[in-house]
C-alpha cells in the first residue's frame, strides 16, 4: 500500500511554489521548499554561521496512522554550504495538523541566503510501530553488556 499524504497550505502560502515531490524515480526523499512569509519573499533569510531559522514551508500535512514523515537535510546544501537540521530527523507525528515548518541550521563559515521557493529539506514517509514497555527485575545479557560509547572499536 502507498501511503497518502493530503496536504492544505497554510493562508499565507504562495501557490506558485511547488508541493513536495521526488526528483527522480527512485528517490527516497521529496523535496521540500520554503514558502517564506509575505514580507520575507523579497529579500528571503539570510542565515549566519552558526544561526538557525525556522523556515516556513506554507503546508499542513494530514499523515495515514502508523505513518510518520522525516525531515531530514538534502546533502548538497550540507556539502557546499554547511546547511544541516539540527534535529534530523525531524519527526511529523499522524496527528499533527499545523503549519510544516524547517529548523535550518547555518553550521558553514559564510552567510547563506534561503530565497522564496528554494529546496530546504527532504521528507521521507515511513511506517511507524509503536512499542509496549514494561518495567523489569533484570534485563538478559548480552556480549556487549554495558559497554557505552565506543566499547565496540573506534569510531
Amino acid at each position: 500500500m502507498i501511503p497518502l499524504i493530503r496536504l492544505t497550505r497554510t493562508d499565507d502560502a504562495d501557490h506558485a511554489i511547488a508541493l513536495p515531490s521526488y526528483e527522480t524515480a527512485g528517490a527516497a526523499g521529496a523535496d521540500l521548499r520554503a514558502n517564506l512569509a509575505p514580507d520575507q519573499r523579497e529579500t528571503g533569510i539570510h542565515l549566519a554561521p552558526g544561526a538557525r531559522a525556522l523556515v516556513q514551508t506554507g503546508l499542513r500535512l494530514e499523515i495515514p496512522p502508523g505513518f510518520e514523515v522525516q525531515i531530514r537535510p538534502r546533502s548538497g546544501l550540507a556539502l557546499k554550504h554547511g546547511i544541516t537540521l539540527p534535529n534530523a530527523p525531524g519527526t511529523i507525528d499522524s496527528d499533527y495538523r499545523g503549519p510544516l515548518g524547517v529548523i535550518v541550521l547555518n553550521a558553514g563559515q559564510e552567510t547563506f541566503h534561503i530565497a522564496h521557493g528554494d529546496r530546504i529539506a527532504q521528507m521521507i514517509v515511513a511506517p511507524v510501530i509503536q512499542a509496549g514497555f514494561q518495567l523489569a527485575e533484570s534485563l538478559s545479557d548480552t556480549a556487549r553488556g554495558q559497554g557505552g560509547f565506543g566499547s565496540t572499536g573506534r569510531g
